[in-house]
């Protein structure tokens, strides 16, 4: 697996394009949820992707403080369908939260997990600081990463 992180003007355009068709794969076709994937937030991201012989096989998209949230947050975290269940997710967010620390040294990093994937974030030590709530018709719970306690 080959690693990398990048902002959006160091990509080129067939990157930007496996990024953007993995991500509507997975969160809009596979999930039949029809919302804006493209939401105007990727110029401020830093985007972690694992590559394997056959493309993009791990993706994950940083945001820094003040985008979304008043401290960093972590989303669009991707794993292709023949990855999952082989440790690459966990690898995956272990890079994401070692690149958020080492790049804007937070107090707490946040993200919006789909409910059925709480198991996986708490894992990582990410805690639930919302009920679940609906977005755009799958089940989602809030989680905040804070630094210093055990993950």
């Amino acid at each position: 697996m080959e690693w990398n992180c990048q902002i959006l003007g160091q990509m080129d355009g067939r990157e930007v394009y496996d990024i953007l068709r993995l991500r509507v794969d997975v969160f809009v076709v596979e999930q039949c949820c029809a919302y804006p994937e493209l939401d105007g937030l990727d110029d401020e991201a830093i985007h972690i992707i694992g590559r394997d012989s056959l493309g993009i096989a791990a993706y994950a998209r940083l945001l820094p403080p003040g985008v979304k949230y008043e401290v960093p947050a972590i989303g669009r975290v991707i794993v292709r369908s023949d990855r999952r269940g082989t440790g690459l997710g966990h690898e995956l967010m272990k890079k994401a939260l070692v690149r958020s620390v080492s790049e804007w040294e937070p107090e707490q990093i946040r993200l919006q997990a789909q409910f059925h994937l709480k198991d996986f974030y708490e894992g990582h030590g990410f805690t639930a600081i919302s009920e679940p709530y609906d977005e755009d018709g799958i089940p989602h719970v809030d989680m905040v990463w804070t630094a210093g306690e055990d993950s």
